[in-house]
């Protein structure tokens, strides 16, 4: 992996992270448009450190937020009171939202991890983001905030969450269409998708930098991967901050029309060379 690539990727990971459109089907579809191909190995490693990029990037958006989540959660643990306070119970709500997730990815590990392999099947996963954001965005009332979730509301957008293990299924997209289908306004569902983000990514990211440090060699392209880690986390930054400002006044109807573009063009592309 050149230079350039790792910051063409993490530029890639950054906006893709958090807008509705798939970053893992952009790190899949990405490389095989360019013809780039990249041992196993590199791509792992890559993968890892620009996913923890965007962690990062989330974290540094929403500490605030973060921290009176915690604090208010432990300290509802300690007084025997741990749903009184909105923001404890928001804090049991996004571990709710975040079990589904877990568990599929023990279920479906090898299905997943087969369906990284496949450029084609991340643009078939592309159209199911597509259809998601049109449904979520004709058939929500979007009339609801955080203040007023459920139990049944979490568990709901933490399904859809797990969903989006499949590259193309973008984790943003479905998790704020789950939001936007239980009748959540368009913010108060992107920051919760944004906020149950973190404790997958952190579970994720963990298991992944242990699998990282037995990696041999890992230092050799250490320069090039930092390039693409620190790309990533800025730009993932700056995608957040546009976002939330973004759906004040506008719809996912754009996002839509983009995944099913992207989507027809690598279709194209697969038919075009499996014919040659």
């Amino acid at each position: 992996m050149t230079l350039l690539q790792s910051i063409i990727l993490g530029i890639i990971q950054g906006l893709t992270e958090f807008l509705p459109i798939s970053s893992s089907a952009h790190l899949v579809i990405t490389p095989y448009l360019f013809g780039w191909e990249f041992p196993d190995q590199a791509e792992f490693i890559f993968d890892v450190l620009v996913q923890l990029g965007t962690l990062i990037a989330v974290i540094a958006y929403f500490w605030k937020d973060l921290i009176t989540i915690v604090k208010s959660f432990l300290l509802g643990i300690w007084h025997k009171k741990p749903l009184e306070d909105p923001q404890a119970k928001l804090g049991w709500y996004l571990i709710l939202a975040s079990v589904p997730a877990v568990l599929a990815g023990v279920l479906l590990k090898n299905i997943v991890e087969k369906a990284f392999s496949s450029p084609l099947a991340s643009a078939l996963f592309l159209l199911v983001t597509a259809a998601l954001l049109i449904i979520a965005e004709r058939l929500g009332q979007k009339s609801r905030s955080l203040n007023k979730m459920s139990g049944l509301d979490a568990l709901i957008i933490g399904l859809f969450q797990a969903a989006s293990l499949f590259p193309g299924i973008s984790r943003s997209g479905s998790t704020i269409s789950a939001g936007l289908l239980r009748n959540f306004d368009r913010k108060a569902a992107a920051r919760f998708s944004f906020l149950m983000s973190v404790p997958v990514m952190l579970g994720a990211g963990g298991l992944a930098i242990i699998d990282l440090i037995q990696v041999p060699n890992f230092a050799d392209q250490l320069l090039t991967l930092l390039a693409g880690f620190l790309t990533a986390m800025i730009v993932g930054y700056l995608s957040i901050h546009w976002l939330l400002k973004f759906l004040t006044h506008r719809t996912f109807s754009l996002f839509a029309v983009y995944c099913v573009s992207l989507a027809a063009i690598t279709i194209i592309v697969f038919l075009v060379r499996g014919v040659g």
